[in-house]
């Protein structure tokens, strides 16, 4: 392949425009490339009519590739879509999935049509083998490259997984590769002009549901305090930034390794939201917490998962109840909102564990009443069709339905596109969960996020969210959730954002 033949690179739609952040992953992936392949980036998060664009970069036949970035859920609809268009456009061009879906999902995105390579975990240094193996020996030696998926006549290959690297974190993102950069500057209640930055890789943690420990597999680096600093100081120069969205998977790690981290932020002094755990929270010293509070940190993301210590053991979250507890004094004490997200209805026990977060929820707002509330469902990740591990033979052989029989996952991408299994990788609905839990689930939902509703709905009116909190105030009290309708007029009336959509 020729430095002047160019690689595609897609960002499926996603989000909305207004909701867009810099895509990440793209722009990695265009500076692995920078020096040995020319790329283009097209994000259908801002280009909505993303397909055609996609099929006139094709057109002229310079392209030697396509990579498409693609998470599972909404995101996966997307890339069937574009991968299809270019497909049938012309048939003989390589189009390779990397991302979260193809990772967690590899036998399922081959079992597509319009899939020729899967490429999983960190991506940069296979897509480059890959490229070079097809320019030079078509098929030939792809057996050698590690951390790739692919078609040996009809049979799924998986090739060795490729170790955890921390290459990225050395290279400058080519923001000059997008059309408009400050396009993805968004108004937040952080700031005028928000970016969505990503510092750290990886997580040291392995929990059963997140896609993060497929993608991973415990490993984490840091950045050097001098390349944040860098970094940041670009941002605010070039770009006017004034407030971050750290999509690091637990900024907080070692104290000793986040505390150089910290003193940049302080330096800086931009508002700052980003992931953390509870027990890095609360093993903070103060001589760190009085840097968080310095560096204006205004929220931390905190997955607090459950309030029942063997269900936390059972995910392997390695955090407890009372550390949520403690993280949200700490949190309080400091001038932090904590962000907690719930996994409710697992499938052990549906509805006394779901029962059982609400109460845990609710002692959580007479603690801490500005303490904002994410509620999802559990929903394990699928074993992967060549993992013989007995303990994740056994994890999913126990699933099952509200009917009693064994839950079946999708064995192709277009299956998982489907509306329930949609729902299933959003962490919206599980065949476990039945229809009047379902339901319960989100009337509590409702009443709870009207009786306090998000900090970072800015939209909304001062009046409309005092009148939500009104309307929900007996509702909450006396524990009605049934069907409160008249909340759900008022919210759609008064425009009210629910936070788990709006990507702050």
């Amino acid at each position: 392949m020729a430095a002047s033949q160019r690689v595609l690179l897609i960002n499926p739609t996603i989000t909305s425009h207004r909701h867009a952040r810099f895509p990440l992953a793209m722009l990695s992936l265009s500076a692995a490339l920078d020096g040995k392949y020319e790329s283009t980036i097209i994000d259908g998060n801002v280009d909505r009519d993303y397909v055609s664009t996609a099929l006139r970069a094709i057109g002229d036949g310079s392209v030697s590739a396509v990579g498409v970035t693609v998470m599972g859920g909404p995101q996966l609809r997307s890339a069937i879509a574009v991968s299809k268009a270019i497909r049938e456009k012309l048939p003989t061009l390589p189009i390779v999935w990397g991302g979260a879906f193809p990772t967690v999902c590899p036998d399922a995105a081959l079992n597509a049509a319009y899939v020729d390579y899967v490429v999983r975990a960190q991506g940069e240094e296979t897509l480059v083998e890959l490229l070079e193996a097809l320019a030079e020996h078509g098929n030939v030696g792809l057996e050698s490259i590690l951390g790739l998926s692919w078609r040996l006549r009809s049979e799924i290959v998986h090739n060795k997984d490729r170790k955890f690297s921390a290459a990225s974190l050395g290279r400058m993102l080519p923001y000059d590769k997008l059309e408009n950069p400050r396009q993805y500057l968004t108004k937040t209640y952080l700031g005028r002009r928000t970016i969505g930055y990503q510092a750290a890789l990886g997580c040291r943690f392995r929990c059963t549901f997140c896609g993060v420990a497929k993608m991973f597999q415990g490993k984490m680096a840091l950045p050097p305090a001098a390349r944040l600093e860098q970094d940041l100081q670009f941002m605010k120069d070039r770009f006017g930034v004034d407030a971050i969205q750290f999509y690091d998977h637990n900024f907080f790690d070692r104290e000793v390794d986040m505390v150089p981290l910290l003193e940049v932020l302080a330096k800086f002094r931009m508002p700052w939201w980003c992931f953390a755990r509870s027990d890095a929270l609360v093993n903070l010293s103060e001589r760190s917490w009085a840097l968080v509070k310095k560096s204006r940190l205004r929220m931390a993301y905190i997955g607090a998962e459950s309030p029942s210590n063997w269900l936390l053991h059972d995910i392997r979250k390695g955090t407890s109840r009372d550390q949520t507890l403690e993280a949200v004094e700490r949190c309080r004490a400091h001038g932090v909102i904590p962000e907690l997200s719930f996994m409710l209805a697992p499938p052990q026990d549906p509805e006394g564990e779901t029962e059982k977060t609400f109460e845990f929820i609710r002692l959580i707002k007479r603690l801490h009443p500005a303490t904002e509330v994410m509620i999802y469902i559990y929903t394990p990740l699928p074993r992967r069709q060549d993992d013989r591990n007995p303990a994740s033979m056994r994890a999913e052989s126990a699933l099952r339905d509200c009917d009693g029989k064994p839950v079946v996952f999708p064995q192709t991408a277009d299956e998982w596109a489907e509306p329930q299994w949609i729902d299933y990788w959003c962490h919206q609905s599980a065949p476990w969960l039945s229809e009047r839990l379902r339901r319960r689930i989100v009337d509590f939902t409702t009443v709870l996020g009207c009786r306090y509703p998000t900090i970072m709905d800015i939209r909304a009116s001062a009046w409309g969210k005092s009148a939500l909190r009104a309307l929900a105030s007996w509702r909450y009290r006396f524990q009605r959730y049934d069907d409160p309708w008249e909340l759900r007029v008022s919210r759609k009336l008064i425009r009210h954002w629910d936070p788990r959509v709006m990507s702050l």
